[in-house]
């Protein structure tokens, strides 16, 4: 499976870092981290995107343009954006590709494709409610980060792997990330 995975300028860094980790050795990740994403980055994980040089297939800059993965000639399975920041799901859900993750978006949405946004911002206002409507009328798959608790997290992980599992149950993967643990 060919992945694309944009990571860009909310808080919730650990969701794109457990998937990417998730990913490793078993599907093909072209990354693009956004400049208030290696700020956030750095400042939630104290990582830079260095650390994710060898976990993916390619890295790329966020103002590469001409990458292979801005031409819906090149195929690709699904778009993951993780964590969404509230101003991307706006440009996407606009038609605004003001850099590479934008524009990997709308090629998926262009040549429906698979396009998965986890927004992480809250509280969420109309303008924020209607372009994740726009989105989903798209045909994009808009799963915010509200990890759930009835699988008895016993740590951040735990919770952050939640949302990772929801993302995995989009793409058909199988895990086990949430298990449903009764009384």
């Amino acid at each position: 499976m060919k992945l694309v995975i944009g990571i860009t300028g909310a808080s919730g860094m650990i969701y794109a870092k457990n998937l990417i980790e998730y990913c490793q050795n078993k599907f093909e990740v072209h990354l693009i981290i956004t400049k208030p994403a290696e700020i956030i980055l750095k400042h939630e994980l104290n990582l830079t995107k260095s650390y994710f040089q060898d976990l993916v297939y390619k890295l790329y800059s966020p103002d590469d343009i001409a990458a292979p993965i801005a031409s819906s000639a090149y195929k690709i399975d699904a778009y993951i954006v993780i964590p969404c920041s509230n101003k991307t799901l706006g440009c996407v859900a606009n038609g605004i590709a003001l850099n590479l993750v934008m524009r990997a978006c709308d090629v998926a949405l262009k040549e429906n494709r698979k396009l998965i946004i986890v927004n992480r911002e809250t509280p969420l206002s109309l303008i924020n409610l209607e372009n994740m409507v726009k989105l989903k009328k798209a045909g994009a798959i808009i799963l915010p980060a509200m990890p759930g608790f009835y699988h008895m997290p016993n740590n951040l992980e735990d919770i952050a792997n939640f949302i990772v599992g929801k993302v995995l149950d989009q793409l058909g993967v199988s895990h086990d990330f949430i298990t449903y643990q009764p009384d």
